[in-house]
């Protein structure tokens, strides 16, 4: 349509969307043990706006942040550098962004959005700007709200896979199946438990629950409990590979999967990283292959000599794999399926004995 434009600074606009970055920071918190936001790619663009920010024009901070950060970080740093009053001069809301990846482009246009005005007039304006372009229902709310609404959807998530994590280590120490106790307690009507797994990764549930702890450190034990227990999952994870593999002298491990999560090629905060370090550092040959990460594209030669294959992300492309050609070529026949992805009968009539968590 000749509609959209590309630049390397910030252009004189009507409206201003701010959709970049707010991972952890590497500094220190106050309390060592919390880790904490990182937002200087927020005030970078406020700063990068604020000179050609004019009457009238509305911003949007997209990005996860602590509540707070859109009127005491983004507001501040505008109305500071642009001489110009929030709220009078130009507009300023919180609109978070709900994208999955591999389908971007489809959820921008049908998901809910949820708006967050610093004042009645800038929820409006925004809702008059995202009406323009999303399908989906949209919510007003103030800004503070809008952030910690955000934050609490992830965290929900990241406390329900904390649960799965913890019984699927409760049910190997008992002996008993963890996939079929989830199978059968989600029959229950009020129940849904999500799936265990090798970690949690990605840019939001890995990191947005470290947000409201930093802002509520006193108030968040259970939120601040599930990180912890997630973010242990790959240490338990490599005991149990160490577990499977023995005594065997410098054994090699197939990895299938790095990315953190199935059918893309996504490794940001990825566990399966995290469990590849682990085995290197221990002396563990690795060979790694996933069809969707640069560099590990090739399955050729991954299993070659392996005394353990280990499934770390659920591509549906694994399923496709012959494990009776993969018997040809492994030196052991141990597939330890974290996700339980694969067909357990294909791969035991191959002669593979098969562990999940």
């Amino acid at each position: 349509s000749g509609k959209l434009r590309t630049s390397s600074a910030p252009v004189q606009s009507d409206a201003f969307i701010i959709a970049v970055p707010t991972p952890i920071s590497p500094a220190p918190h106050p309390s060592p043990l919390i880790p904490h936001s990182d937002l200087s790619f927020v005030k970078v663009a406020a700063t990068s706006i604020a000179p050609i920010l004019r009457r009238d024009n509305l911003v949007v901070l997209e990005s996860t942040s602590p509540p707070g950060t859109t009127e005491e970080v983004l507001v501040t740093i505008l109305e500071k550098e642009s001489g110009l009053k929030a709220g009078e001069d130009f507009y300023v809301a919180y609109c978070p962004e709900r994208v999955l990846p591999g389908r971007i482009l489809h959820e921008i246009v049908h998901n809910a959005r949820i708006i967050g005005g610093i004042d009645s007039e800038s929820a409006e304006r925004a809702e008059k700007l995202y009406s323009s372009f999303v399908k989906g229902e949209i919510y007003i709310t103030d800004a503070r709200t809008a952030e910690m609404v955000k934050l609490a959807e992830n965290t929900f998530r990241d406390l329900n896979i904390a649960f799965a994590n913890e019984l699927s280590r409760i049910c190997h120490r008992l002996g008993v199946n963890v996939w079929e106790v989830i199978q059968l307690a989600n029959r229950h009507p009020r129940v849904n438990i999500l799936k265990p797994g090798p970690g949690v990764g990605g840019h939001c549930i890995a990191v947005d629950p470290w947000f409201i702890v930093e802002k509520a450190p006193q108030e968040a034990r259970l939120i601040r409990t599930a990180r912890e227990v997630n973010d242990s999952q790959p240490q338990y994870i490599f005991e149990r590979i160490k577990e499977l593999v023995g005594d065997i002298e410098r054994p090699k491990i197939a990895v299938m999967g790095v990315a953190y999560k199935g059918n893309v090629g996504d490794t940001r905060e990825s566990p399966a990283l995290r469990i590849v370090d682990l085995l290197k550092k221990n002396g563990y040959e690795v060979s790694i292959y996933d069809p969707y990460v640069e560099g590990y594209e090739s399955v050729e030669g991954v299993f070659d000599d392996a005394d353990c294959i280990v499934l770390l992300t659920d591509h549906d492309l694994f399923r496709e794999l012959s494990p009776t050609l993969i018997s040809l070529s492994v030196r052991g026949k141990i597939v330890f399926d974290t996700k339980s992805l694969l067909d357990r009968e294909r791969w035991e009539s191959a002669g593979f004995e098969v562990e999940t968590l």
